[in-house]
Formats: C-alpha cells, structure tokens, sequence
C-alpha cells in the first residue's frame, strides 16, 4: 500500500534566502547544511523516498524533517540550547580555591602549588583544578625575576633617558653603551651532533673553559649600526679606550649623547677630566638597577641568542674573532630597535603594579 501523503512544503522568500545562506556559510554545521538541503528539496514537491537517495540518508530522517519544518519553520532546524549536567563545583569553592593559591603555601612544605597538591587539599579532582587555574590565569609553577629600583632620582632619569630616545637632539648621534663582560670562550667535550630530520642539534652539557674577553659596545639608536671592541679587562682604562674609539669613530661635527648605567668604572676621575677635555660627550645614566632602560642590553640579547649560545670556541681569540665577524654581518644591514612607551607610560605602569601588589615598600 502507498504510505501516508507527505507533508507539503511551501517557501517564502526569505526562508529560502536564509536556507540557502546556510549552505554557503563556511561555519555552519554539517547537519544544519543537511536539513536546509532536505527542506529545499522537499519544497521542490519530490516525494521522500527520492529525496532520501538523492541525499544519501533514510526516509524517516527526510520525514522528520520534513515535519519539523512544517510545524516550527526555521527554528525547527535550530539544534535547541542544551543545559548540560548540573555543576559540581560552587562559585564559593573556585572562590576559596584562588584564594588558597594566591595566599597560602601548601601544607607539605613544597615551594608551590601543584594541581595535584591542590587536588588534595581542596578536594577536588586535578582537571578542576587546572581548569580553574587556566579560567584565572594562574601559574604557580612559573616565577619571573624582577628588581625595582631605589635610585632616588629614578623618576628624573627615567624621563631624561626616554626624552632622548623619542626625541633626539638635532645634530647629534645618540649611543646607548655597555660592556658585556665575562664573556667566556667554551668549548664542548664532545663534538656537537648536527640537526636531522625529526631530531634536533645536540650539544653535551658540559664544557671547557678556554677564558674570557669583555665586549664593549655603542648601539645607534637612530641606524641600529654598532661600535665594537674587545678588551681583556672590564676597568676604567678600557672605558676610556673606549670612549676614544668612538671618538674617532663618529664625524666631528656631530655632538655625542651617551646612555650609560651606574657601573662605577662610568665615574671615575680619570674618565671624569677626559670628559671635560671633550665637551661634546653628554652623558645619560640610567637609574640603578634599571639596565632595561639601555637599548643596547636588547642588542646583547640578539648576540647572545643569534651567536653566543650555541657556539664552542677553542680559544678568547677565536672567541672574539667569531664575535667580531657577526657584528660586521649585522653592521651590513643594521635594524634600529624602536622605543615607543613615554616615560609617563612607564611610571604610570609601575605605579599601578606598585598599588596592586600587597605590602610592596614602593
């Protein structure tokens, strides 16, 4: 016998349009596209069967289908909200679960809290824990090293050495200088093993030290070009040697703005008449402890990444030979590192961190 006479469907315009958008919406789901494929063919007046094998699915999934449309229109498509299970866990235990992590230590002893440590104590599954903690942002495994200064004109420098940086002075050459020192020249016990496919370089652990040498240097902040040079000892004689190879490294015409940090090698009276001597050296100390300050540590940061790290030297010589062949690729193709925070960005922030952190002394 012929089954029941299926439902007729007619369209409006706009339910056809938003049918149709569906099927060319990228981020729609696969079984809304089907319905909407079901509901528009079913509009064009063929029977079920054929539109079950015309799409590949059962007769009883086009008839329910069908039906839904028929009685809900659109919506009936629509997968409807679901509640989901009932939860566990009150905003009172997430509440008191932050609070045990940002104000106790943990009971045995240990320096942090673990997820299982805090499963234990708050009695709470370790997935809980570490959904609430990521929900928050907490990472008691991770500690980063930081230091405020307690230079009694830091607020003084702070801006005299960012004024420098976003403005600096007309016919001047504006130099950030530091010395890396104690840079050793390592080698390994074993030879390094090459990178391979699905495996990375390795290098042993262990090394031998072969001495040191200190890299003084002068960053343009304006080219990203930088002056080099290499010194067996870190005092104030190198210093001043120093001084006079930029001397006459940079045009005469050219006055010289210096930022420089507190190392006391920086004030001694010899340094003090040699400056006196050349009155276009300005100098701009940064403040104590506050060596992120000086553009030049980032360039530090790109040698010692880019090269330092990962190399073996077998002597200071061809340490500092090595060293001295990067800094004539870079100087080939220098990259300035731009300082964009004003100085009221920066003492704004450290003021706003200061208040924020209990018992700070700042």
């Amino acid at each position: 016998m012929p089954g029941p006479k299926p439902l007729s469907l007619e369209l409006s315009d706009h339910e056809r349009r938003v049918l149709r958008g569906w099927l060319r919406k990228q981020s729609a789901s696969q079984a809304l596209v089907l319905r909407s494929r079901i509901v528009l063919a079913c509009a064009e007046g063929r029977p079920n069967a054929q539109v079950a094998q015309d799409l590949g699915v059962s007769r009883e999934t086009v008839r329910k289908w069908r039906a839904r449309f028929a009685a809900d229109r659109l919506e009936g498509l629509v997968d409807q909200q679901r509640s989901g299970a009932p939860r566990k866990i009150t905003d009172e235990q997430v509440e008191a679960l932050v609070a045990r992590t940002l104000g106790q230590a943990p009971p045995t002893g240990d320096s942090h809290w673990s997820t299982r440590s805090m499963a234990r104590s708050a009695g709470m599954s370790q997935s809980a824990v570490s959904r609430i903690w990521r929900a928050f942002g907490l990472k008691p495994h991770i500690v980063e090293t930081w230091k405020l200064s307690t230079d009694p004109q830091f607020v003084t420098k702070v801006r005299d050495v960012v004024g420098i940086y976003l403005s600096p002075p007309e016919n001047a050459l504006v130099l950030a200088v530091d010395e890396k020192s104690q840079i050793q020249a390592l080698d390994r016990t074993q030879p390094v093993l090459p990178m391979a496919p699905t495996v990375p370089a390795k290098m042993t652990h262990d090394y031998v030290r072969h001495g040191t040498t200190s890299l003084f240097a002068a960053l343009d902040i304006a080219s990203g070009s930088v002056i080099a040079q290499h010194y067996r000892r870190h005092r104030h004689q190198e210093f001043l040697r120093f001084l006079k190879v930029i001397d006459a490294a940079v045009p005469k015409d050219l006055e010289l703005h210096l930022v420089l940090d507190n190392y006391a090698t920086h004030k001694t009276e010899p340094v003090k008449k040699w400056l006196l001597r050349h009155p276009r050296f300005h100098l701009h100390f940064t403040p104590t402890s506050a060596s992120w300050l000086n553009l030049v540590e980032r360039w530090f940061a790109e040698l010692t990444c880019r090269k330092l790290r990962r190399s073996a030297h077998r002597s200071v010589i061809e340490l500092e030979r090595d060293i001295r062949g990067w800094i004539n690729e870079w100087n080939k193709n220098p990259k300035p590192f731009v300082w964009t925070k004003t100085a009221d960005d920066i003492l704004d922030t450290l003021a706003a961190y200061c208040t924020r952190i209990n018992d700070s002394g700042h």
